[in-house]
């Protein structure tokens, strides 16, 4: 492989964030065909439809029928899509306190304040749920 290929590369997960954020972009569902061009029409059409159908099923887009074709709405950002493929790496190790742990120590100290006070305002709002409840964070609905 070249060094101008590799710098062509794009990073795993980086198309998928493009037709994310490009449909947020849209005022509405909009076809396969939008986001395309929306791109740059520099992806092949088909490689636009199966993003769009790996999004739909990591639920961060739903599609609606419109005559013979999609249209495409997301129901989640950017974020949550970054935050969904944090979590499957995670969930592929065996040993999760140790890559948490290598992950937290590696942290620059403003994500580290960051990452706190997000746990802190999580420890907050458990009260009301029991033990065994899915409150925990990334499990919960979409956002907009």
């Amino acid at each position: 492989m070249t060094a101008q290929h590799r710098r062509a590369r794009r990073r795993q997960g980086e198309l998928e964030g493009q037709v994310l954020g490009a449909l947020r972009e849209a005022d509405g569902p909009v076809a396969a065909a939008w986001v395309q061009e929306r791109l740059g029409g520099d992806l092949a059409y088909t490689t636009v439809v199966t993003i769009l159908t790996r999004l739909l099923a990591k639920d961060v887009v739903s599609r609606e029928r419109r005559g013979r074709s999609f249209v495409w709405t997301p129901t989640a950002d950017v974020a949550r899509l970054a935050a969904l493929r944090m979590r499957r790496l995670l969930d592929g190790e065996r040993d999760r306190e140790a890559v948490l742990t290598s992950f937290v120590t590696a942290l620059p100290p403003d994500d580290e304040q960051v990452l706190r006070a997000l746990l802190e305002t999580a420890e907050t709002e458990k009260p009301g749920e029991s033990a065994g409840s899915a409150g925990a964070m990334g499990d919960g609905g979409t956002e907009h």
